[in-house]
């Protein structure tokens, strides 16, 4: 008789993404961005630390923002972060608003000029 070995199956680790209002939220702010002349890219990054939306002027260079959620930091200092060019965190927080205030701030700055 032979014996049957199963195969191994994989850990499933949860991915982390974005809910439909988050998603809405921050697909607003890009499409006006867009309208004004300053946004032309994005892309979406889902993973297993975090999701990341980053917004580019140009698709060959480095996103100018990347707005991150970490669950993992939840408790800390908040899952939600606004990265700039350089890689340095401009904002963090707990609630999605407060962290794009910065960009839509700029987007008022570009619709006055």
């Amino acid at each position: 008789m032979a014996i049957i070995t199963p195969f191994p199956t994989p850990q499933r680790a949860s991915q982390i993404g974005f809910d439909r209002f988050e998603l809405t939220r921050i697909l607003d702010l890009y499409g006006r961005m867009v309208a004004a002349g300053h946004w032309r890219d994005y892309a979406i990054q889902l993973g297993h630390e975090a999701a990341v939306f980053a917004a580019f002027r140009r698709a060959a260079e480095r996103p100018e923002f990347r707005i991150e959620k970490r669950p993992a930091l939840r408790a800390r200092q908040g899952m939600w972060s606004l990265v700039g060019e350089a890689g340095a965190v401009l904002k963090r927080g707990h609630e999605l608003g407060p962290v794009l205030a910065p960009v839509e701030r700029r987007l008022m700055k570009l619709v006055e000029n």
